[in-house]
């Protein structure tokens, strides 16, 4: 009997490391989206001023008069992630996600996020090479993802970020048009090239999110990170209404990734999505708050928010006993993968505690 019980615990043993061996991460990051959007849907008081809303009335229809107003932003998080995953941070709830730096933008939060743990010495967006070793580079590194990991950004100072050069991680970001290997690809390159410009490092989100799904089809890597970025462009520039349609519009592009992914033999019931943004906005009383963040004049830019699901997430979680981390982010990813988060960095923040079973 002894030999049958140490029989079945090598045998469980041998499953759970042949699952872990091909589970894989798909990353994601909305650039700036306020958690006050994701579980209140849009605001009234903004979404009716015209200084921030040209077309009001469109605007009302679409995200004012459902009565549901956080579905009508959002459906695919709140109708299948909220449902069979986690989504955390609906402060009205008693839920909480934050940024731990001390910075409150983009820069210093994307490598909390990355790297497990802020660094007080990034304090600006400048795009300076990071010297700190992201869970992609890292992963990069190890058996079994060794040219298996890649990133996608609409943001083009994300190769600074993940440390393209150093890292070896292929980094398709800004309006860099890559070798076109599909005709697909040849197609989205003329377009890229072709679409009017808006914002000097920022490409529209629509040909980070084809680039990320064509290499996904093709390639099957087993750890990706996309960074779509609207979200943010529009809400600085203060266009209400184009921030929310920007918000719905990336929400289709993470059903659609999700979908795409279960229905890949390579992914299907493989896969842990992690969606997250790497800071809020402003929350105070001067009006056009909303539009900024930053530590100094923002104040509530810390506030986030963190939604997961895949094999082993618990589903309907809605709040973790204390305030969920960005740093967590990274430790996460690789419980998912069913890797030893403390070899990567035992500084690292710990894991969400989101998993049905101790990872």
């Amino acid at each position: 009997m002894r030999i049958l019980g140490v029989l079945a615990a090598a045998m469980s043993l041998a499953a759970a490391n042949a699952a872990a061996a091909d589970s894989r991460v798909v990353l994601v990051t909305l650039d700036g989206l306020r958690w006050q959007e994701v579980f209140r849907g849009a605001e009234t008081a903004l979404a009716e001023d015209p200084t921030y809303v040209e077309d009001r009335k469109a605007v009302k229809a679409a995200y004012l008069d459902p009565t549901d107003r956080k579905a009508a932003l959002m459906p695919f998080l709140h109708e299948v992630v909220a449902k069979q995953g986690v989504l955390i941070g609906d402060r009205d709830n008693g839920s909480c996600a934050r940024v731990t730096n001390d910075q409150w933008f983009s820069y210093p939060g994307y490598n909390e996020i990355l790297t497990g743990r802020p660094d007080p010495a990034i304090r600006s967006n400048d795009p300076t090479p990071n010297a700190n070793v992201t869970v992609l580079e890292w992963l990069n590194r190890q058996p079994g993802f060794k040219g298996k990991v890649a990133a996608f950004t609409s943001w083009n100072v994300f190769p600074a970020i993940i440390n393209a050069e150093r890292s070896g991680v292929p980094v398709d970001a800004g309006m860099t048009t890559p070798k076109a290997r599909t005709s697909f690809e040849a197609a989205l390159g003329r377009m890229q090239t072709q679409t009017p410009r808006i914002w000097a490092t920022v490409r529209f989100d629509v040909f980070t999110h084809n680039y990320a799904l064509e290499a996904l089809k093709r390639d099957k890597p087993r750890m990706v990170y996309i960074s779509y970025g609207e979200t943010d462009d529009f809400a600085h520039e203060g266009h209400y209404g184009l921030t929310l349609d920007a918000a719905r519009r990336t929400d289709g592009f993470l059903r659609e990734l999700w979908t795409a992914l279960q229905a890949d033999k390579a992914y299907g019931g493989k896969t842990t999505l992690i969606v997250t943004t790497d800071h809020g906005r402003g929350a105070g009383d001067k009006k056009g708050d909303w539009k900024s963040h930053g530590k100094v004049l923002w104040p509530r830019s810390d506030e986030t928010w963190i939604a997961v699901i895949g094999p082993g997430v618990k589903a309907g979680l809605s709040k973790t006993p204390q305030c969920a981390g960005a740093d967590q982010v990274a430790a996460t990813a690789l419980t998912a993968l069913g890797l030893d988060w403390k070899a990567f960095d035992p500084t690292a923040g710990a894991p969400l505690p989101i998993f049905e079973d101790p990872r």
